[in-house]
């Protein structure tokens, strides 16, 4: 039985897998249903060894990533081939987004124990890619506070229908339609999203406390030296060699990292809720997210699919997620669902993607367990169907 107040994904518009006016069969487990279990018996399942910070550890793989991305940079220049540019891009954007993880480890306070080391080592690694540390940082400390609550949360939050229903046509296409919500994070950093107010790089937005304005001014100081740098770079050897040594693959990153962020919160097979008000907790909002099986890419992306137990122990090294999960897996009980096995590469996620982005939009003004609604009129790429339909 779903809590008061709430929307059943059986009464919610959702063609995913659940109840619609009597024609599929409920399934047999509600995931709002308040779980039977605390935070601190999920913690008490771990070993005590998970929790334990290496930071000479997480430093070797900053070197790893370091001279992975070297190595590609000068293969692809000596080569210098259009054969070879292509996969260059995927695999160095591939790498950046794996530089991404490792800052957002020190942003976590998982990287070490030492506040300089971390706040030192993701000041140069998010700047190298062009992400505000600081700023991001403490937005993405947002998220996790309030992962799951329609109200606070931070990253890829739910629209209310009133807020959605505000957006005009244009603001709809690109926050829906593949593959533009893909490449929506330099706009995020700058703007937030629709209904949020702020930037990442004012030290005076809604984002920040008083407190937080140095941090966050030190930050933007560094964003802007390495965005200088590269227009320095492009002066003196050219635009067109920067762009496609550093920009594509920074595009090949955006890319990545929009939609495994995406992904962690939205596309499960079954509609997950998100809450509001008194129906909200830190557990509820965090047994929402999902873990995501990445192949090959697992290891290179320091297992951030692995984000269940990310998302309600962010302080916990990625080197041990792996192993805390399977931990913890008899507790979780249905409230851990388990990821789709995925080949060499995930090509597998991309389906989950494209279904969620043209059915999750929108979620109810009211009711503190709420669904997402599909908007059956929202615009999108023409087609040949439609082009074919317009012209006969």
């Amino acid at each position: 039985m779903s809590p008061p107040n709430s929307m059943s994904p059986a009464t919610n518009g959702s063609t995913n897998g659940v109840a619609i006016n009597g024609a599929k069969k409920l399934l047999d487990f509600d995931p709002s249903a308040a779980p039977p279990f605390k935070i601190a018996d999920i913690r008490a399942a771990i070993p005590p060894h998970c929790w334990v910070k290496n930071p000479w550890r997480s430093l070797s793989y900053v070197l790893r990533d370091l001279l992975v991305i070297l190595s590609f940079a000068v293969a692809a220049t000596k080569l210098d081939s259009w054969t070879v540019w292509p996969l260059y891009w995927i695999a160095q954007g591939t790498m950046f987004w794996a530089v991404f993880v490792l800052g957002h480890d020190c942003g976590h306070g998982s990287f070490s124990d030492s506040w300089l080391l971390n706040n030192v080592m993701g000041h140069i690694l998010h700047s190298s890619i062009l992400v505000p540390y600081h700023g991001w940082r403490i937005s993405h400390k947002t998220h996790h506070q309030n992962h799951g609550n329609v109200e606070k949360d931070e990253s890829w939050v739910p629209l209310p229908e009133k807020v959605y229903k505000s957006l005009d046509t244009g603001t709809k296409f690109m926050r829906f339609t593949i593959p533009l919500p893909m490449f929506a994070y330099p706009i995020y950093l700058w703007r937030r999203s629709p209904g949020k107010k702020g930037s990442h790089f004012n030290p005076y937005s809604d984002l920040f406390a008083p407190n937080e304005r140095t941090s966050v001014m030190i930050s933007t100081l560094c964003w802007t030296a390495m965005a200088l740098l590269l227009c320095y770079s492009s002066f003196i050897y050219g635009f067109l060699p920067v762009f496609k040594i550093y920009g594509v693959p920074y595009l090949i990153f955006v890319a990545w990292l929009d939609m495994v962020t995406y992904l962690h919160h939205h596309g499960y097979e079954q509609k997950l809720p998100w809450y509001r008000g008194k129906e909200w907790s830190y557990l509820r909002g965090g047994l929402t997210t999902v873990d995501r099986d990445y192949g090959v890419i697992n290891n290179i992306h320091h297992d951030i699919g692995t984000h269940v137990i990310h998302h309600l122990f962010p302080q916990m090294p990625h080197y041990h997620l792996v192993e805390a999960t399977q931990a913890a897996k008899h507790v979780l009980g249905k409230y851990y669902r388990e990821p789709k096995k995925s080949g060499p590469f995930p090509f597998h996620l991309f389906g989950y993607l494209v279904r969620s982005l043209g059915e999750d939009h929108y979620v109810s003004d009211t009711g503190d367990v709420v669904f997402y609604q599909s908007d059956p009129h929202i615009p999108k790429f023409p087609t040949s169907a439609t082009t074919k339909s317009k012209s006969s």
